[in-house]
């Protein structure tokens, strides 16, 4: 099988799904399968040195050759949202222009960043089977839901011009993708209910590899000593973006009512639009330390400094997705505090795998008492390792994305 996979973002970009999409390349070479990849030369997250190499590089070859990539220039990405659609724009046109030229492909497959990365990929798909005289699948991966997060995050209003579009771009897509896999649920549920017929649809989850997320001891833990942090202390950690999604502010503000209690150590890793704003809040926290996040390979210090992890959001926010790091910490053995949606996936998971508990999103009371009763022995969740190597571990999970492209391929013929 020859894949063509059109991205918006590829390496040495970092984006949420860099990590999980380099997974999967292996196990499809892994499995005797080729890739050509095609995306824009990298702007996001990178050094100046690092985008004027980039800037000379057309075609390169990688994994022995079995995986080549073709890159075209672009606009960088910049914050101004004009600016961003434009480049949206821009790279589809080109991602068009060049992907209709390729040969021998026998699938398309994309993931839903940008929102219009769909419509492209279905185009593109569609194109190429006429070219062929034979029908070439699209697949494609929704890893968030279109315009729904621009509502739960305050962006814009259901029935507004941007929603209405949004709905567009969103319809068009689920029509023409030949699969859908998505990561939850409650994904699943929101899109069958906007009339996308069940078989087109597959839950996989994002995945963590549990042979590198694992625990690490109090006593072998950098972390305590990086940031002189005493190892009988109680220890809570969050890590995550601060923004208009996540609600994070509730986890300063339980730190701010525990500002009392000297044996509960607050250390919190983050990054965001909002980020520089809960800096400054917390500055004079004596029970709170600060700092960005880490890179990737650090995961595993991260969530085995504490004694408990916790997940965020706003409320109204939690049913719209399935926090991937929720993998991260539960494969790190740590209990979980979510302040997140009662009536979400995420909390049910918590419960069925013993990992946790979700309380009220957004309250500061409910949160500070949370954290004392895990502390107090109160709630003892096992954690969920367990849980997680038979449900999310990366073999289990990547092995499902080939299988469903390899069908999606035979199908086809």
């Amino acid at each position: 099988m020859n894949l063509l996979l059109i991205n918006a973002y590829f390496t040495p970009e970092v984006i949420a799904f860099t990590h999980l999409e380099k997974d999967l390349i292996e196990g499809l070479l892994a499995a005797g399968h080729n890739l050509s990849v095609l995306c824009p030369t990298p702007t996001r997250g990178i050094d100046a040195e690092t985008a004027r190499t980039y800037r000379s590089i057309k075609n390169e070859e990688l994994y022995n050759g079995r995986a080549s990539v073709r890159r075209f220039l672009a606009p960088r990405e910049g914050r101004n949202p004009l600016v961003r659609a434009f480049r949206y724009f821009w790279c589809n046109l080109r991602q068009y222009q060049l992907g209709k030229r390729y040969a021998d492909i026998d699938a398309v497959f994309c993931v839903s960043t940008p929102p219009t990365q769909g419509v492209l990929c279905a185009k593109v798909a569609k194109k190429l089977s006429k070219k062929y005289g034979s029908k070439v699948p699209f697949v494609y991966n929704l890893q968030d839901i279109f315009p729904d997060s621009l509502v739960t995050t305050g962006l814009t209003k259901k029935g507004s011009l941007l929603w209405k579009l949004g709905r567009k771009i969103e319809n068009y897509t689920y029509a023409h993708a030949d699969k859908i896999i998505v990561i939850s649920e409650s994904m699943k549920q929101n899109i069958m209910e906007k009339g996308v017929p069940e078989g087109k649809i597959t839950v996989v989850s994002n995945w963590i590899d549990t042979e590198v997320t694992k625990p690490v001891p109090k006593e072998d833990n950098p972390l305590f000593d990086e940031f002189g942090i005493a190892r009988d202390k109680f220890t809570v950690v969050y890590a995550g973006n601060f923004g208009k999604a996540q609600g994070a502010q509730v986890v300063l503000d339980a730190a701010e009512k525990l500002a009392d209690r000297d044996d509960v150590q607050f250390v919190v890793f983050g990054g965001g639009a909002e980020f520089a704003a809960a800096k400054e809040c917390a500055a004079s926290m004596e029970n709170v330390i600060i700092h960005p996040l880490l890179p990737q390979e650090r995961v595993p210090e991260v969530y085995s400094l504490g004694d408990v992890a916790l997940i965020t959001c706003k409320k109204g926010v939690g049913n719209s997705g399935m926090p991937s790091k929720t993998w991260s910490i539960m494969a790190c053995d740590k209990p979980i505090i979510a302040a997140f949606d009662t009536d979400s996936e995420l909390a049910a998971i918590l419960s069925q795998a013993d990992a946790g508990i979700a309380i009220e999103p957004e309250n500061t009371v409910a949160l500070a008492d949370a954290i004392l009763a895990v502390k107090n022995g109160e709630i003892l969740p096992r954690g969920g390792r367990a849980f997680v190597c038979e449900n999310a571990e990366k073999k289990l999970c990547v092995s499902k994305y080939v299988e469903i492209l390899k069908d999606c391929v035979e199908n086809a013929r």
